[in-house]
């Protein structure tokens, strides 16, 4: 069993910094070309859900790791509160309208496990709720694999208390990110060994496995993210469509 708590949010000794980026660098280049190869097939679909605290570095990681990859078929879809529209609905309901079409890269920003985090750790919802949600999501999840072969990634971005309290102060004393700070933020930040142990048990009960990816330093949360993706998209067959024969 995971325990996110007992899990290291720091490179392990000894990485060397350069050649980790150096590598980083390769991996993002291949995503780059695999995905033009991905638009033109349309046969598979992508699908990267990054979930992790406030100031883990969503944003950063799906700028850097797929910076080499055409717009046409990429988006990042970043999951807020809900409207008055999707709250009138199941909690899949807007989820599954974002996504991805076959030939398409998709990116989540937090993602349907909001629904079995935010509202477990604040009492929103029970238990059997809970159970429930977490059924429905592992069958949305396989749902994608099998029916439309989506390749479903999940990244849980793992940082420390520590780092995020450092990531969230810059947002007040550095100008140019200060348009991100949110009070309540902070106040979540009292409520962090709740969401340890509902991130845990999030990735424990999932059916599709998660990467655990330390980000206190955000070059190797780069590197771990952009390697795991292309060894993703490696594995996919993808080729460029032939003319057909005459």
């Amino acid at each position: 069993m995971i325990d996110l708590s007992k899990i290291a949010t720091k490179p392990p000794k000894g990485t060397d910094k350069g050649d980790v980026k150096a590598l980083t660098e390769q991996y993002c280049k291949r995503i780059g070309e695999l995905n033009e190869i991905m638009r033109a097939q349309r046969k598979h679909s992508l699908l990267i859900i990054f979930q992790g605290m406030d100031g883990s570095g969503k944003d950063g990681a799906a700028k850097n790791v797929f910076k080499d990859c055409t717009p046409f078929n990429l988006s990042v879809y970043a999951f807020k509160k809900p409207t008055e529209i999707e709250f009138a609905h199941d909690f899949l309901w807007r989820v599954h309208q974002q996504a991805p079409a076959k030939g398409d890269i998709r990116i989540f920003n937090r993602s349907q496990y909001e629904d079995i985090l935010i509202q477990r750790v604040h009492g929103w919802i029970d238990e059997e709720r809970v159970k429930k949600r977490v059924a429905a999501i592992n069958a949305f999840e396989e749902l994608a694999q099998f029916d439309n072969n989506t390749t479903v990634l999940k990244f849980c971005l793992h940082i420390s208390k520590e780092e995020q309290e450092k990531q969230l102060q810059e947002r007040i004393d550095e100008p140019e990110k200060r348009w991100k700070h949110n009070d309540g933020d902070w106040k979540e930040r009292e409520f962090w060994d709740d969401y340890m142990r509902c991130y845990s048990d999030a990735i424990n009960w999932s059916t599709i496995p998660w990467t655990i990816v330390p980000v206190d330093d955000r070059w190797y949360r780069d590197y771990v993210i952009a390697k795991k993706v292309c060894e993703a998209m490696e594995a996919m067959d993808l080729a460029y469509p032939q003319l057909p024969k005459k």
